[in-house]
């Protein structure tokens, strides 16, 4: 056994000419939050859809729960919840019959949980499921895959084009569930899941960028600031880890990519010379995303 709930080795996909995915590996760990984030077209839907066989892979291995995903058995199927933007639900079905039909699927069904989370996304019984606006269909989506307690739950750009109040009903259903299940969840609008999140991989063009713990990617990436005595320049040689400098007037700016901070100081200072004045701020996660995806482009580790 691992302690990764989902495994993905060397996962290759081709449609025609696109190359989806071009060996893709990550891995999430079991009660993560783990985020699969980049811009649209990175492979995110993709490597989701062969996560829970709705595609294969041309080459490489994905397992959940240490079973393959072609194969995967009715025991495992059964501890998925699966929501995604463009979830296709039975909309001839009143939301009550919806949930007792899919009842008896599940072993694990928790009728306290139904009626909670009904209540809590303002769910009416006798409506019928292709009269709901959009994003009372996601709640519905979210709600049935809650509903008997999945061990691993997977969100694909669930939020997308979703107003920000049904959104924050939809992140506080999630949340009071904390603890009890595993979350992967992709997206590309990155402030709607930085709170949440435990785990991130940065996705581009198919391949993984880096993926992390976000306490150490945040502890380690930021922001600096440097006000000198004299007109900026960037001189040589330039410290590797230190990424995009950029200078105006008598002030350096750039990004540091190995934080330390009980040494950044006298670093700073022995690189540059003397300074007036050193800040050095966290960044978020969009920014984060944006200078590993320059660096990658630019053949640099970030």
């Amino acid at each position: 056994m691992t302690n990764n709930i989902v495994q993905a080795q060397g996962l290759c996909r081709r449609f025609g000419r696109h190359e989806a995915l071009r060996g893709l590996n990550f891995s999430v760990p079991e009660g993560s939050v783990y985020a699969l984030i980049g811009a649209n077209g990175a492979g995110k839907t993709t490597a989701v859809k062969i996560l829970v066989n709705l595609i294969e892979p041309m080459q490489g291995t994905a397992t959940i729960m240490d079973a393959d995903s072609r194969t995967l058995p009715p025991t495992v199927l059964a501890q998925i919840g699966y929501v995604a933007e463009n979830q296709v639900l039975p909309g001839r079905l009143r939301i009550r019959d919806y949930f007792d039909y899919l009842r008896g699927f599940y072993p694990s069904w928790d009728g306290a949980l139904e009626a909670s989370l009904r209540d809590r996304l303002q769910l009416p019984a006798e409506r019928r499921i292709g009269a709901l606006s959009h994003g009372m269909r996601i709640k519905v989506a979210l709600a049935a895959a809650l509903v008997y307690r999945p061990r691993l739950l997977i969100l694909d750009e669930p939020f997308a084009g979703l107003d920000v109040l049904v959104r924050d009903e939809l992140m506080e259903s999630l949340l009071q569930q904390a603890g009890e299940l595993t979350v992967l969840v992709t997206s590309h609008d990155f402030g709607e899941i930085e709170g949440v999140t435990t785990h991130v991989g940065f996705m581009h063009d198919g391949r993984m960028l880096l993926e992390e713990h976000m306490a150490d990617l945040g502890s380690r990436l930021r922001e600096v600031r440097v006000t000198l005595e004299q007109p900026a320049r960037v001189p040589e040689p330039w410290p590797r880890e230190w990424l995009e400098a950029r200078t105006f007037g008598n002030v350096l700016t750039f990004i540091d990519t190995r934080h330390a901070p009980e040494t950044f100081g006298e670093r700073v200072r022995s690189v540059l010379g003397p300074v007036r004045q050193i800040d050095a701020v966290p960044m978020p996660l969009r920014a984060q995303f944006g200078v590993i995806e320059r660096a990658a482009r630019a053949g640099v580790t970030a």
